[in-house]
């Protein structure tokens, strides 16, 4: 039967016995899909179809016969029918056509979302004189029931793309960073090099949240999502994974593009000094180091992307990432992203004959180091940092429901 095919496929399945016990039904819940016959004793599908538009108007029907006709099925169509099916049809063919119909009806309430929170938006200008700026309830409801629900639905291409993007965007910034810092600190003091070395890493997140792309740090943010039960686990960490690794992918594409470069040789090699240095602290933290450095970075880091999401301009996005950015690289926090640039850089560079003569012991700098002394704990520490002091804790502030 239908009902055991679509419990076998994980759905909850309700049934019911006659047509105008089905009206009913539809009138007291939600209904993702509504399947009927059109032959039933007490009314027909036609007439069922009518009255659960009103009681249910979304919900996708999908209308069953054993007696098809030209004038049924136009009649279905006219009165808003999904899909009009004739029997005899295998347990594949009403799966197919059922997931369509669902697929249909997720993008029907992206878009109502997407139009309530238009609407919210227009209210809070009217409210804030039409500043640009959105309320923090706001963004998090935007986060939450609009972002990050549009997020685990995007597709696998667009979503390898943009996340191939994102490391590259990042290791742009890391580049800058290594640039600007491997002379300032003797000209200006360490203090002053660092906060200098943050405000230009700030490009990278700059790219990634103006120019488009998915990185993912920011996507601890979609924790939320799952705590509003908008999107589920497996949706969740499937699109963190692909991203993740995307996200390296476009790390190491850049390094090969800037070791070739040899823009590293620039000062007379001072530059790859510095990408070298950069790269031998971070393999040479502790375990613990390197996770809390993640902690901290990340929460700045969704910090910047939940600012950013409350701006309606794009002066003043730029505006609410460059300051927890800079904060975040002037303290000495640790981004597993920026790092899938700055190690690698600094192994490939390990080989070069100027790394010789630095006086540095880099014996720990090696592509294992990179993933178990420091992505490995950074990465634990910015889903704690991002996912659950930013995300988690911003939805329980304005979202979690009373009764919870």
């Amino acid at each position: 039967s239908c009902s055991r095919t679509f419990r076998e496929q994980g759905f909850e399945v309700d049934t019911a016995l006659s047509g105008l016990e089905g009206v009913r039904k539809a009138s007291r819940g939600d209904f993702d899909l509504i399947i009927t016959d059109y032959m039933m004793a007490d009314i027909n599908g036609i007439e069922l179809v009518e009255c659960v538009r009103r009681t249910n108007p979304h919900a996708p029907v999908i209308m069953i016969t054993g007696y098809p006709t030209n004038d049924l099925e136009v009649r279905a169509a006219k009165n808003g029918v999904f899909e009009y099916l004739e029997k005899p049809f295998s347990p594949e063919e009403i799966n197919r056509v059922a997931q369509r119909a669902i697929q249909w009806r997720e993008q029907a309430r992206a878009e109502d979302r997407q139009e309530v929170y238009g609407r919210l938006m227009e209210k809070i200008d009217l409210v804030t004189g039409g500043v640009g700026f959105s309320a923090p309830a706001a963004v998090c409801h935007a986060v939450t029931r609009t972002v990050s629900p549009g997020k685990a639905r995007l597709p696998l291409v667009p979503l390898l793309i943009l996340g191939l993007f994102a490391g590259i965007y990042i290791g742009f910034g890391a580049a800058l960073a290594t640039l600007v810092g491997h002379d300032a600190a003797a000209f200006m003091g360490v203090g002053v090099a660092k906060l200098l070395s943050g405000l230009v890493f700030s490009v990278g997140l700059i790219l990634v949240v103006v120019a488009g792309a998915e990185l993912f740090t920011g996507n601890n943010l979609m924790i939320a999502a799952i705590a509003d039960r908008k999107i589920t686990t497996g949706e969740m960490l499937a699109k963190w994974a692909i991203v993740y690794f995307a996200n390296f992918a476009g790390s190491l594409l850049l390094v090969w593009i800037m070791y070739q470069s040899n823009l590293w040789k620039t000062a007379n090699y001072a530059v790859g000094a510095q990408a070298l240095s950069i790269a031998n602290a971070k393999v040479n933290l502790t375990f613990s180091e390197a996770f809390f450095r993640g902690i901290g970075c990340n929460w700045l880091v969704c910090l910047a992307v939940w600012m950013a999401l409350s701006a309606r301009q794009i002066s003043g996005k730029i505006l609410a990432i460059v300051f927890p950015i800079t904060a975040f690289v002037a303290l000495g926090f640790e981004h597993c992203i920026a790092n899938m640039y700055f190690i690698p850089m600094g192994i490939l560079l390990k080989s070069a004959p100027f790394a010789a003569g630095l006086g540095l012991d880099l014996s720990r700098l090696t592509w294992g180091a990179c993933i178990t002394a420091n992505l490995v704990p950074v990465t634990i520490g910015n889903i704690v940092g991002g996912a659950g002091f930013v995300g988690l804790l911003y939805w329980v502030v304005y979202l979690r429901k009373k009764n919870l």
